[in-house]
């Protein structure tokens, strides 16, 4: 696996916590020096290790939020 580096700018919300107390971020995250990305993934207690995520730009994100806000979100069938 490559070397990165990546510094969390902001959080903006938790949005889950497992009982291993990983948990599920909506950040800020500046990739290698790169400008920073919205970034939706899950991190370790200490910030040090994380799941696959997404990134979005800040175009990206506009569109996300605008196609949630045409949808009614309901809790899926189990």
């Amino acid at each position: 696996m490559d070397n990165f580096t990546y510094t969390i700018e902001q959080n903006l919300g938790i949005l889950s916590q497992s009982n291993q107390g990983w948990t599920k971020e909506l950040n800020v995250i500046s990739w290698n020096g790169h400008p920073a990305k919205y970034d939706l993934r899950e991190w370790s207690p200490e910030h040090d290790k994380m799941t696959k995520g997404i990134t979005l730009t800040p175009q990206e994100m506009r569109l996300l939020q605008a196609a949630i806000a045409t949808i009614e979100i309901a809790t899926p069938a189990e």
